[in-house]
């Protein structure tokens, strides 16, 4: 018994020996560049929300930020990629309301959104747009279900993917309003933004980091936005709640997420470098444009909130039908 108490003591020892070095190379961190995981393509709304706090992100850390987009299956293999990283605090993940939408869609998914990821900040929110291609002889949400109804199964409306935010707003659309419109999936919304503008498909409804340079443009008509009040980039444009859609809300949003086990001192860590980035002129400058706001919730504040929309778009898959294979 003896050598085995002996042999046990040891390993104590070692054990106790090698906590201390973990946590002091936590509190070092970062010490090489850091790996941001986007799940959607580049010069789509998530990349473009994402690549200025990447860029901002060293003034702060004094380590290089890199964006990797892994786009496909609505954000899902980049998510799946990110679940699995290893939790060293150099793989990052960007999130979107969209991965709160697809465990209601997917009958299974290679991770799970809640128990795999660390939330650390909410980085901003968004209004989606309902938009149509300007060959559409509508000017408003009422014109535009009088017209679907008129020309049944005739409208196309286009999402950066199964599963995307535009997806589901779009399902959600075709529900409360009643209306026979199909779903056409692109590869990101800017392969979808392309062929609406093209005419090959008559309507969206996408994110305003996108859409607004568009309309601004004259090359898509906006109708309305999806959050519960007028967007503050788009005072002139009501609501869908206003135009007569009771009870339609969608906001999408972003966020910062890290692979489960991720040391807490890193996390911290981040969500300071986080919260301190948001607020500098540059990214409120940027946001702007998009016709986006920071967001500001802490870690656990965030993880309560993919919490309620989890649950919030759960159901309004079941309600809509919408499912993927």
């Amino acid at each position: 018994m003896k050598p085995f108490a002996c042999v046990l003591g040891c390993l104590v020892m070692i054990a106790g020996a090698a906590l201390p070095a973990r946590a002091a190379n936590a509190q070092e961190w970062p010490a090489k560049p850091i790996t941001f995981i986007v799940p959607f393509p580049p010069g789509g709304t998530t990349d473009i929300v994402a690549r200025p706090i990447a860029q901002q992100l060293p003034q702060v850390l004094n380590e290089p930020v890199v964006v990797d987009n892994r786009a496909g299956a609505g954000g899902t293999i980049g998510a799946a990629l990110a679940a699995k990283a290893a939790p060293n605090g150099y793989t990052f993940f960007f999130a979107t309301v969209a991965h709160t939408m697809v465990p209601g869609l997917y009958k299974k998914l290679p991770y799970d959104f809640e128990a795999d990821f660390e939330p650390i900040a909410l980085a901003a929110f968004t209004p989606n747009i309902v938009i149509v291609n300007p060959t559409v002889p509508v000017s408003s949400v009422k014109d535009l279900v009088a017209y679907i109804n008129a020309h049944p199964g005739s409208v196309n409306y286009g999402s950066a993917g199964r599963g995307s935010t535009s997806h589901l707003s779009g399902e959600l659309f075709r529900s409360i309003a009643k209306v026979q419109i199909t779903h056409v999936p692109y590869k990101g919304g800017a392969a979808m933004m392309t062929d609406l503008i093209a005419g090959q498909i008559q309507m969206a409804i996408e994110t305003s980091g996108s859409v607004a340079p568009q309309i601004k443009a004259g090359k898509v008509r906006a109708l309305a936005v999806t959050t519960p009040t007028r967007s503050p980039a788009f005072p002139n444009l009501p609501t869908l709640e206003e135009s007569g859609l009771r009870g339609y809300e969608v906001t999408t949003w972003y966020g910062i997420l890290a692979p489960k086990g991720t040391p807490k001192p890193v996390i911290d860590k981040m969500s300071a470098a986080l919260s301190k980035i948001l607020k500098t002129s540059e990214i409120k400058a940027r946001f702007i444009e998009l016709g986006a706001e920071p967001g500001d919730l802490t870690p656990a504040q965030f993880a309560a909130f993919i919490k309620a929309e989890t649950a919030k778009w759960a159901k309004v898959a079941k309600e809509s039908g919408a499912s993927i294979e």
